[in-house]
């Protein structure tokens, strides 16, 4: 099954996504989103400075707004 990184606040999209049987990893720092599948982030975290520097080429969830529930389904159709 897929490796999703989900930022910590987010516990209950990491469950929903463990149940659904992704493996799940939290991130935690820049490197923890190095081998995963798929990104999913507050979005709380703006990119004020303009800079673009980016650790992964992997789709990036931006879960703000979303149910649980949203963003399995977000997740499953990026993954397609």
């Amino acid at each position: 099954m897929a490796k999703i990184g989900v930022e910590q606040s987010l516990t209950n999209v990491q469950q929903a996504l463990r149940e659904k049987g992704y493996d799940v990893v939290e991130l935690k720092q820049e490197s923890d989103a190095r081998n995963v599948d798929c990104c999913v982030v507050t979005g709380l975290d703006s990119n004020v400075m303009g800079m673009q520097d980016t650790v992964s080429k992997t789709p990036v969830i931006d879960a703000n707004g979303m149910s649980a529930d949203e963003v399995c389904r977000e997740v499953e159709s990026r993954l397609q």
